[in-house]
């Protein structure tokens, strides 16, 4: 790999960097991401990448439950969160296959969706049990029940590919 090409991915991972950090107010305008910079090291014209930078919204988290003893049963919530992914659409220019031909452009677009998510979550039983009657009215210690509950992600894309002149 020449300094050229270093040079071109460092521009890329740069503009990529500056899309991710772009604020929450500015989630709905487009973000272009500057490719221009490699037209010098690729053999054609740069892609254009165009999208959004998803802000997610946590909500509040959820599953409780009224535990039998002292302590609830669930001790990691799961935390919903929501987000919209922008439309996103992205063009690179194909080479020219005939002489005096025009070339084409591939194109990828995604049209803007809500997506909603879960995080996981864990839960562990009680140690402490209901008293016996021959533990001097104490309460039993037994071994907890541990689980995960699992995230989860709902949404839908419908992402498009398409050839122009």
């Amino acid at each position: 790999m020449n300094l050229r090409s270093h040079a071109g991915l460092g521009l890329l991972a740069a503009a990529i960097a500056s899309a991710a950090l772009a604020s929450p107010a500015a989630a709905d305008a487009p973000v272009v991401v500057p490719l221009q910079g490699l037209d010098p090291v690729l053999p054609m014209d740069a892609p254009t990448v165009a999208s959004g930078v998803p802000t997610p919204i946590p909500g509040a988290p959820t599953g409780f439950h009224e535990g039998v003893g002292a302590l609830p049963d669930l001790t990691l919530p799961r935390i919903p969160l929501e987000s919209t992914l922008s439309e996103t659409d992205i063009a690179a220019p194909l080479p020219e296959v005939l002489r005096g031909s025009e070339p084409g452009t591939a194109e990828v677009t995604s049209p803007r969706s809500d997506m909603k998510a879960v995080t996981p979550g864990a839960t562990v039983g009680t140690l402490l049990h209901a008293p016996n009657g021959n533990g001097l009215g104490l309460p039993g210690v037994g071994v907890p029940e541990v689980g995960v509950l699992t995230p989860a992600l709902n949404g839908a894309l419908d992402p498009q590919l398409g050839l122009a002149p």
